[in-house]
């Protein structure tokens, strides 16, 4: 049994899809691949099948009715890599906005560097981002300040979506009270984290901005996440979290 699964989400991806699965199931490591696909027009599970008969027993698929948030996405690949005893559970976006190469480092930091919670981060040894326009970077850079400030979280990119967790991390947390779909999605799975006293650790990491499909980004989603803190820690002071 492999002891490590990747999640990736999906919806219109058909341009990074295959690209991306032969990208993380050639390291040297050997990982599994979840794609969880919410009914992408254009195809993009279909060529996830395809693609399985290359990689059998190694490329797994949950085909969603619907685009439903990438928090969902994320719970529900949670689950099933909780009921098949995966020890190490990663999260990745499928543009190459995270480089495969870099899933090796995060695992090494949980399985040999005590991590509970490896972040693949964007600022913790400056900002480490490529093709973003300025106005994005700054977004990004001051929201992390703004989590660190509002939460008390010493973590620079606490938005960052390229992570590892051990599975006690996902079996502590109740996976029924993860409320939001964005960015404050990833803020709330690292504060609640934080809050259960697991040990965080973050691994710098080169983010490169996608060059093909389209960005889910979306001023609804930067106000869940602008919002979603002040209410998470709202939360743990009325020990409500």
């Amino acid at each position: 049994m492999n002891d490590c699964i990747v999640i990736i989400p999906t919806y219109n991806e058909i341009e990074n899809i295959e690209s991306i699965v032969r990208a993380v199931l050639s390291q040297h490591k050997s990982f599994h691949l979840l794609i969880i696909d919410d009914n992408s027009p254009d195809h993009t599970a279909d060529k996830v099948v395809a693609l399985q008969e290359e990689f059998q027993e190694r490329l797994f698929l949950e085909k969603r009715a619907k685009k439903s948030g990438l928090g969902t996405a994320y719970v529900h690949g949670f689950r099933w890599a909780l009921e098949r005893k995966y020890d190490f559970i990663f999260e990745m976006d499928a543009d190459f906005s995270h480089n495969p190469n870099d899933l090796e480092k995060l695992y090494d930091a949980c399985h040999f560097g005590g991590a509970a919670l490896a972040v693949g981060s964007r600022y913790v040894t400056g900002v480490n981002v490529v093709n973003w326009p300025l106005s994005r970077v700054l977004m990004s850079y001051f929201a992390s300040v703004y989590v660190k400030f509002i939460t008390g979280m010493k973590i620079h990119d606490a938005t960052a979506g390229f992570v590892c967790y051990k599975r006690e991390v996902l079996e502590k947390i109740n996976l029924n009270k993860i409320k939001f779909v964005g960015y404050a999605f990833q803020i709330e799975m690292k504060y609640r984290t934080y809050c259960a006293k697991f040990e965080i650790t973050e691994v710098p990491i080169i983010f490169t901005d996608r060059t093909k499909g389209v960005s889910k980004m979306s001023n609804a989603i930067i106000k869940e996440a602008i919002l979603g803190v002040i209410s998470l820690r709202l939360k743990k002071i009325f020990n409500t979290l």
